[in-house]
């Protein structure tokens, strides 16, 4: 028995907005051979259609909102995780967010620089019911950047979880889990940002970073 919760919107995880109905049902437009094409067809709708941006405002709630991720156009694992469970349900697709701790090797120097760590708290998946079993997926990395970095994009085929990967195509660690923090019905903002705060002083107390992440990262790696 699914709990109501992963089919109903949430503050955040908000599947009930036009504007996630609509792409969600644009996405989905092309599959149809059931609830796993249809899956697949979100996912990288999400990965794809929504730049990876962690030069965002972590203070700012909007950052953390499906419909507002949408909006603009980019953001990072938590917002995208967050606009992929509100397709799904939107689609009648139970869905939850999760989230864990993760080393990343491959981040910008910049942002290594600010927060003075590769560790990166409160890392977000999608966790989606399809056909009778729960999957992981992780739609942040977008494709185009992942070429940029040497990595292969993330796949995800409803079946199986679907995790970044530990090396990258040249053999260069890249992401190293560190420890699972569950699954949840909505994004838990205040215990992000007060985690956020304590680990990253830095990062929180001023101004939000600036530049081209992707072009940063490509050139530190």
């Amino acid at each position: 028995m699914i709990s109501r919760e992963f089919v109903s919107p949430g503050r955040f995880v908000d599947s009930n907005a036009p504007e996630v109905v609509a792409f969600a049902r644009q996405a989905a437009a092309g599959a149809s051979r059931g609830e796993i094409e249809t899956a697949v067809s979100i996912y990288r709708a999400v990965r794809d259609g929504i730049v990876y941006d962690p030069y965002v405002d972590f203070s700012d709630q909007a950052n953390f909102c499906a419909s507002k991720v949408l909006a603009a156009g980019r953001g990072f694992c938590v917002g995208k995780s967050a606009l992929l469970a509100a397709a799904a349900r939107a689609l009648g697709i139970p869905a939850r967010v999760g989230y864990a701790d993760v080393r990343n090797h491959l981040t910008s120097p910049k942002l290594y620089h600010r927060i003075k760590t590769d560790v990166f708290l409160w890392h977000s998946y999608t966790d989606l019911y399809v056909n009778g079993v729960w999957a992981k997926a992780t739609p942040a990395f977008d494709s185009a950047l992942c070429q940029r970095l040497g990595l292969a994009p993330l796949e995800f085929d409803a079946r199986h979880d679907s995790l970044f990967q530990p090396f990258d195509r040249q053999g260069r660690r890249h992401m190293e889990y560190l420890r699972d923090r569950g699954t949840f019905a909505d994004v838990p903002f205040a215990a992000i940002v007060a985690d956020f705060r304590a680990a990253y002083p830095s990062l929180m107390g001023g101004a939000a970073l600036s530049g081209d992440f992707g072009a940063e990262a490509i050139a530190g790696a």
